[in-house]
């Protein structure tokens, strides 16, 4: 996988609250699963704007930390 980003994330469909976002309204995380290049993730208050795209493996580590209590502050 080469690109990192995906300039307009607006363009893909099947975007998901992340289940750790708060309830206040704007600060949301959304991802986007089945994608071929990763995993990408973007801000909800910007859904025209980019998104990142990280190795699934990668982030498979990063939700695990987060959810143990184990990712590093």
């Amino acid at each position: 996988m080469t690109d990192r980003a995906i300039p307009r994330a607006s363009t893909l469909r099947g975007w998901r609250k992340s289940s750790y976002s708060g309830n206040e309204s704007g600060s949301c995380v959304e991802v986007l699963d089945a994608h071929p290049a990763g995993v990408p993730v973007r801000d909800s208050k910007q859904p025209h704007g980019p998104a990142l795209v990280f190795p699934r493996g990668s982030w498979a580590a990063f939700t695990v930390a987060v959810k143990d209590g184990t990712l590093p502050s």
